[in-house]
């Protein structure tokens, strides 16, 4: 992120500073702040299988803070965070940024952002599940008899988690960021404490054995990239949240607490393993003394509980901001917060969410299990920015070809082999997060195609707005009565007469006083300055034309966005104004550029979206629906 683009990082106050840094941990680094439960372990398996090796151990960690310090802090916090969308990161921001100077690639453009959201959200239902497990797993070590005990209390964590996501996060919120950065002490603590173990885990430092390892395995090495991958889940976190806070507070809580933590901590689980090796069952937890073991398992729960929430809130932003940018229907989307827009809670993908991760709990049962299917949907997430960073350095930031090929060349070619080592886990679960993904891949593509193809098909039948206010205006024996007050038409082509308009005429032989042909258009930038919200065109005496502009990430309150417009000299009374709708009633047709299935996924999808009414906050009982039938 320039500071242009957030002029006030410059002049931010250390104490700003300070608190927002803090806010980022809990946020930002939750996801990727779980990782040492589980990574260490699942790196292990692949080569326990006769016995491992003091080269293995130190190699394996010398993987991890490698992977953490090329992915992590080279890639996002150094790189990524800079290549923002005034202000805003995350997969479909930079989509919108780049379709603004697509050269020709515009549908290769839109797919890999379609994929690269539908990844995301497919980690989001992952992450609580496999996160909330690994915690509550460290019960068996407290007491053995609550083995059998940790799947129905995942249940009713992550049960209790989806309710109350509609009250809002903003009060719990507030511990998000003390409570994860208790969370990196700890984990850093026990690290120190036990590299004393043996001390010549600090060779992992040294990228000779990282190197060494991956040459000398073959493909035993390439199966454990798969679980050393684990230690960067959550990176995509980083670049997504970066509106919330700025670039500067989230590098400072990676540098001084987030990074060295999580470095601390693996070194300590590498020089235990090597000092003992019986511990590699689960060095995470047998670090702790027995007396600590059931407060670190408490914590390491509501850390993962804040985890969870993370890319839970995480993925309803990015459905606001699909839904925005036409590649979702319109769906409720609640606000929890009086003074932060930010805060929202979207009920159907709450739902959807809460299905997804209890079947994958009831399914797998156990972290272990369940960690065979995590990070395809990450590195897939990854590759994919990665491959749309390069459009952006080249189109915004004007980099040669040669400059970007030698910059990013080798950060694609790391990811790619790092995908390649997690598509060996198909067959133990890695199908999940494939089947997750494309299943969003296809909504999002069938939704914006069916619109498109819906808005071409009507485009023939649509009377152009200028020759019809043209003629209605022209004074005759059949010229419609005229009635008090205001009319509003929505429609998405301002260019022809709305259907609700020319449908009111037929039925109802009336005309307004005033009409307006209001148009709602979202532009490829986060958020629009109130002073360019509307643009407003005079077309006749009776007739007007309105668009108002919103940004991917702002709620589309019309009403409100109509109050300002008072200033323009458009002058109507709310309770004198009626809002007519047109309402399509959508009938398949074979030859309609789409297969059938896909035109009854997208007519499935329009009538479980929100009613346009609700969705733009009109006032309900001004609101006229008139409806037609198209044959799509």
């Amino acid at each position: 992120m320039s500071e242009e683009s957030h002029p006030n990082e410059s002049h931010m106050t250390p104490r700003k500073l300070f608190y927002l840094a803090l806010g980022s941990v809990g946020v930002v680094y939750g996801d990727i702040g779980t990782s040492p439960l589980y990574a260490f372990r699942e790196a292990l398996k692949p080569v326990a299988h006769d016995g491992v090796t003091r080269f293995e151990v130190i190699s394996l960690i010398s993987l991890m803070i490698w992977a953490l310090t090329i992915i992590v802090t080279i890639k996002y916090v150094l790189f990524l965070l800079r290549a923002d969308n005034d202000g805003e990161g995350g997969t479909l921001s930079l989509l919108a940024l780049l379709m603004k100077t697509a050269n020709g690639h515009t549908a290769i453009l839109m797919l890999l952002g379609l994929m690269g959201a539908a990844l995301f959200l497919g980690d989001a239902m992952i992450t609580p599940a496999l996160s909330v497990l690994s915690a509550v797993e460290g019960l068996k070590l407290v007491t053995p008899s609550l083995a059998e005990y940790i799947v129905p209390i995942s249940v009713v964590i992550l049960a209790l988690l989806f309710v109350v996501q509609s009250r809002g996060t903003g009060a719990v919120a507030r511990f998000f960021g003390p409570i994860t950065a208790v969370w990196f002490l700890v984990m850093a603590a026990a690290g120190i404490s036990h590299i004393s173990d043996d001390y010549g885990i600090l060779a992992a430092f040294n990228p000779y054995y990282a190197v060494s390892f991956l040459l000398h395995e073959g493909f035993y090495g390439v199966v454990v990239l798969g679980a050393v991958f684990l230690t960067v889940t959550g990176a995509e976190a980083l670049y997504a949240d970066l509106g919330h806070f700025g670039r500067r507070p989230i590098q400072w809580a990676w540098f001084l607490l987030v990074f060295p933590a999580l470095t601390l901590n693996y070194l300590g689980q590498g020089a235990l393993v090597l000092g003992n090796p019986a511990t590699m069952s689960d060095p995470f937890y047998l670090m702790y003394p027995k007396w600590a073991l059931l407060p670190v398992v408490i914590l390491a729960t509501a850390a993962t509980i804040i985890a969870s929430q993370a890319v839970i809130t995480g993925a309803f932003s990015m459905v606001r901001q699909g839904i925005n940018l036409g590649f979702l229907p319109r769906m409720e989307i609640l606000f929890t917060s009086e003074t932060n827009t930010g805060q929202i809670f979207v009920p159907s993908v709450n739902a959807v969410l809460f299905i997804g991760v209890i079947f994958l709990v009831l399914s797998f049962k156990t972290s272990d299990a369940l960690a065979t299917a995590y990070g395809i949907s990450v590195t897939g997430a990854m590759v994919v920015t990665s491959i749309m960073a390069f459009e952006f350095v080249r189109a915004r930031w004007n980099w040669s070809l040669p400059v970007a090929v030698i910059a990013l060349a080798p950060l694609v070619v790391l990811e790619l082999i790092f995908l390649g080592a997690n598509l060996l886990k198909i067959h133990d679960g890695g199908y999940i997060p494939i089947m997750i993904a494309t299943a969003f891949t296809v909504v999002m593509w069938t939704w914006r195609r069916g619109t498109a193809i819906l808005m071409e098909k009507t485009r023939h039948t649509d009377i152009p707005l200028a020759s019809f206010v043209s003629s209605i205006e022209r004074k005759s024996e059949h010229s419609p009565a005229q009635v008090p007050g205001t009319a509003i038409f929505l429609t998405s082509d301002p260019e022809s007469a709305p259907a609700a308009l020319l449908h009111n005429l037929k039925h109802n032989h009336v005309l307004h006083d005033r009409n307006v042909i209001l148009t709602i258009r979202t532009v490829n930038k986060p958020r629009v300055p109130s002073q360019d919200r509307y643009k407003v065109e005079q077309i006749s005496p009776r007739f007007s034309r309105v668009e108002l502009l919103f940004g991917f990430m702002e709620s589309q309150n019309v009403s409100q966005a109509l109050a300002t417009l008072r200033k323009t000299g458009l002058k109507f009374d709310i309770m004198s104004t009626s809002f007519y709708l047109g309402r399509r009633k959508l009938v398949p047709d074979a030859k309609s550029g789409m297969p059938y299935w896909q035109d009854r996924l997208y007519i499935a999808l329009a009538n479980a979206a929100a009613n346009p009414s609700d969705y733009f906050r009109l006032p309900a009982n001004r609101v006229v629906e008139l409806g037609s039938h198209v044959i799509i």
